[in-house]
């Protein structure tokens, strides 16, 4: 995915968001809803209320870009509305891209010792 680098703030819009929403709308939540400037550089996460399709948001310094997924199968994991905002570091949010559950990622078995 094109877009922020690592360190990024991400900030999850909990609960479900009306996914006919352009930049302007996702923007506005972002600054009502998230109590964040949209324009501050962080990305601003929403899902949809089927679960498959999630929106991001973010202000590269020139301008705003959006970037939208629909999963073909499978939902993407989500906290509930009463939880209001949460925060995710810019790992958790390539596996959300990706449709990992980054609450409960698979990491295997822990590394072997070499020796």
């Amino acid at each position: 995915m094109i877009g922020p680098g690592t360190g990024v703030r991400v900030y999850l819009a909990c609960g479900a968001t009306d996914m006919r929403k352009g930049v302007t709308g996702l923007a506005m939540l972002a600054q009502t809803v998230l109590g964040q400037r949209a324009s501050s550089g962080a990305v601003f996460a929403f899902r949809g209320r089927k679960g498959d399709r999630v929106k991001l948001l973010y202000w590269d310094g020139q301008g705003f870009c959006m970037y939208y997924k629909i999963l073909e199968r499978g939902r993407f994991p989500w906290p509930s509305a009463a939880d209001g905002v949460t925060r995710l570091t810019s790992a958790q949010l390539a596996m959300l891209w990706e449709g990992i559950d980054w609450r409960r990622p698979n990491w295997g078995s822990p590394p072997a010792r070499v020796g």
